[in-house]
């Protein structure tokens, strides 16, 4: 996974590595549904384990801008930075129910 410390990045550089990240997530999602409709099992669940990776990378950089408000460090918040964490947790709720719908499915083989 890769790594990204925010202690290095700008303000604007952590909402776009949140963005982008997230972004990337949503795009595999939306392939995902996409692939399975089209019988490609294999492939959906290939880019639903993706999905994954990116918003991994996504939450822990969530996580580390917690941890520093959380030591004290005062975080600056934008409007950039709001529309970030939203983008991030509607990937994440995207990301629960469409891996849900395609396992039930697959129960039903549809």
């Amino acid at each position: 996974m890769e790594k990204i410390d925010v202690n290095q990045l700008t303000n604007e550089q952590v909402a776009f590595q949140l963005i982008l990240h997230s972004g990337n997530a949503r795009s595999k999602i939306v392939q995902a549904i996409r692939e399975y409709r089209n019988g490609q099992v294999g492939e959906a669940e290939r880019l639903i384990q993706e999905a994954e990776q990116d918003l991994s990378i996504a939450h822990d950089v969530h996580f580390q801008l917690i941890q520093k408000e959380a030591g004290g460090e005062e975080t600056n918040l934008t409007l950039l930075l709001m529309h970030a964490e939203d983008h991030v947790m509607s990937t994440l709720a995207m990301k629960e129910i469409v891996k849900e719908m395609l396992a039930l499915l697959k129960e039903r083989n549809v």
